[in-house]
This record gives C-alpha cells, sequence and structure tokens, in this order.
C-alpha cells in the first residue's frame, strides 16, 4: 500500500519485442517502469517476475498481451497466447504463470485492446463515445472501445488481418503474413516494409513510393472502421507510425476516401496517441485496477 492507502498495481505490455513491466497506484501514477526484452517464455517470465518482486507487494496484475490471445473467461485456456507466429509462444499461458506467481487476481486483455482503454479514458479519445487504437510495428493489431468497453466478439478483433485494395503500383510482392499473405499485416507491418525495400520506412528517401502505398494501406483500414464502425477517434501508434509525415499523409488520404460521405463528418478523427508509448502500459495498470 501507498503512503495513501492505495494497493500497488502490476502492469504488463506483453509485446513481441518487448515486456514493459510497471507499478503504480493508478494508471496515471507509475511510480516504476522497466523495459526486458522478449525471449523464449521461461526465461522472459522469469525475469518479470523478478523484476515485480523487488517492487513490493501488488495486489493486482493487468497484462496487455499481444496475441492472439484467448479471451474467453469459460474457457480452460483463458489467458493463453494461442497460435501466434511468435517462435516458442503458442499456448503459453500468461495469466496462470503470474497467478501461480504471486497469488493475487489477473486481468487479461490484448495489448490494442488495453492502449484503446487507456487512450479512451485517459488519452486521445477523453469525451468521445468511441476510439480504436491501431498499432503499426511488429505486426498490426487494433482495439475498439465503445462507451467504455472494449469490443469483443467470438474472441478478440484481428483488424490486421484485412485485405486491402491493392495500390496500383503495388501489385507483385506476395506478403509475409504466414497465415493470409498479402493481408494488411502481410503488407504493411515492419518486417513487410524491411522485406519488400531493404529498409524501414523511416529509412527509406521522403520521396519514395513506399510512403505512398503504406499510407494507402493503413487508411483503407481507417476508412472501413469509420465506415462499420462509425468510430469517432482512431489513433495510431507503433513503430512504424514514427516516420515523418506518415499520420498526416494518412489523414489526408482518409478525407479523400470519406468523400464527404459519413454523416459524423468533423467528429472523426485519425491522431497519434495522447499517452505516447505509454499507452499499453496504462491499459495494463487498468486492467489491473478493475479488478
Amino acid at each position: 500500500m501507498s503512503s495513501a492507502g492505495k494497493p500497488l498495481l502490476g502492469g504488463i505490455e506483453a509485446g513481441g519485442t518487448k515486456f514493459v513491466l510497471a507499478v503504480g497506484y493508478s494508471p496515471t501514477e507509475i511510480i516504476e517502469r522497466h523495459e526486458i526484452p522478449t525471449r523464449d517464455p521461461a526465461t522472459t517470465l522469469a525475469q518479470a517476475s523478478e523484476w515485480f518482486e523487488g517492487q513490493g507487494a501488488i495486489s493486482t496484475l493487468g497484462i496487455a498481451s499481444f496475441g492472439p490471445v484467448d479471451l474467453d473467461p469459460s474457457s480452460p485456456h483463458w489467458g493463453h497466447i494461442t497460435n501466434t507466429p511468435k517462435a516458442g509462444w503458442a499456448k503459453c499461458d500468461l495469466a496462470g504463470y503470474f497467478a501461480s506467481r504471486f497469488g493475487v487476481p489477473i486481468g487479461f486483455d490484448t495489448d490494442v485492446n488495453g492502449a484503446a482503454l487507456a487512450e479512451y479514458q485517459h488519452g486521445a479519445g477523453k469525451g468521445a463515445s468511441s476510439l480504436a487504437y491501431i498499432t503499426v510495428g511488429t505486426g498490426i493489431g487494433g482495439g475498439l472501445v465503445h462507451d467504455g468497453r472494449a469490443v469483443h466478439g467470438a474472441a478478440h478483433p484481428e483488424m490486421g488481418h484485412i485485405f486491402p485494395r491493392r495500390h496500383n503500383d503495388d501489385h507483385e510482392f506476395a506478403g509475409i503474413c504466414p497465415h493470409h499473405g498479402d493481408c494488411l499485416e502481410g503488407l504493411t507491418s515492419g518486417p513487410a516494409i524491411k522485406a519488400r525495400w531493404g529498409a524501414s520506412l523511416s529509412e527509406l528517401p521522403a520521396d519514395h513510393i513506399a510512403h505512398e502505398i503504406i499510407a494507402d494501406y493503413l487508411t483503407q483500414l481507417a476508412h472501413s472502421l469509420i465506415a462499420m464502425t462509425a468510430v469517432e477517434i482512431i489513433v495510431f501508434g507503433g513503430g512504424v507510425m514514427k516516420t515523418d509525415g506518415l499520420l498526416e499523409r494518412v489523414d489526408r488520404r482518409a478525407t479523400e476516401l470519406g468523400a464527404a460521405y459519413f454523416p459524423g463528418g468533423s467528429k472523426h478523427k485519425i491522431v497519434s496517441p495522447g499517452l505516447g508509448q505509454n499507452a499499453g502500459l496504462a491499459g495494463a495498470l487498468m486492467l489491473a485496477a478493475d479488478l
């Protein structure tokens, strides 16, 4: 407990590249944070646990994880990573591991749902009724929040696996998704960009056609979200989105594709994360706080 009597919360943003760990008294009161590389499950989870054990007794733990994951509370595999292409992590029982290690309640959701919840309540979505959070990095994922709740169906959304209309100057690249080939993730993720052009998007010249192609594909996701859900705020985060001018390209192209048709008008906004790099971590702490 803190000096003010608040319980100490633990949060994990479990990513395919790194785990970001934190303890705090609320999603906006982070006391300590720490990053470790995502190695094999045994090494990574042990290192994460050792760090938490050095921070004091946590009351609850929230995990916002890369996926796919099992979110069905009635499933015997709830809290597991499922059929991820991340080597060694398929069927990993994340929630069970930490519940056994610390004996505390565990909150569990996807990393993008966590980020969407945090941005909705504490970041770019303040005052809005709905928000989508899209991360564009090693993979592409998306979470949708409506009236304060993350949207779940039979499982969680997999927005990175839609099939965009191919750009006029892009018909030969087969895509790298092991499941769907040239889905959005297979064409537009960081590894896809590097496989196609030999460099990250930010390393390519400003006049390279890659900037136009990647913006066009990401815009198609934004357009589809607005058309299907009437979402107000779309937040784009992740490493690829740090490329100078990319968000602005997506915003301009979305206006063109929308053709002044959607009745939401100016309520539809495409923005960067209000919480910066802390969106996923704040979401994990929200999952812990809600237990």
